[in-house]
């Protein structure tokens, strides 16, 4: 069984993600993961694939900060 946190993460959904966890920039994303703008910017462009370690934490910051306590 696959794990969906695992798929491909498109850049309409790493736009949605930074939507819904705050980021307004690529900068404030690259700063929260320790990455580049500029990989971020490839990222969002399609240029280059998110690597799967981003999209998994991304999908689990989002279904973290989802979850009721």
């Amino acid at each position: 069984m696959d794990d969906p946190r695992l798929a491909q993460m498109h850049p309409d959904e790493l736009r949605s993600a930074m939507r819904t966890l705050g980021y307004r920039t690529q900068n404030d994303l690259a700063n929260a993961i320790g990455v580049s703008r500029s990989a971020v910017s490839l990222w969002l462009e399609g240029k280059v694939g998110v690597p799967r370690p981003v999209a998994m934490l991304l999908r689990m910051l989002i279904a973290a900060q989802r979850r009721v306590y």
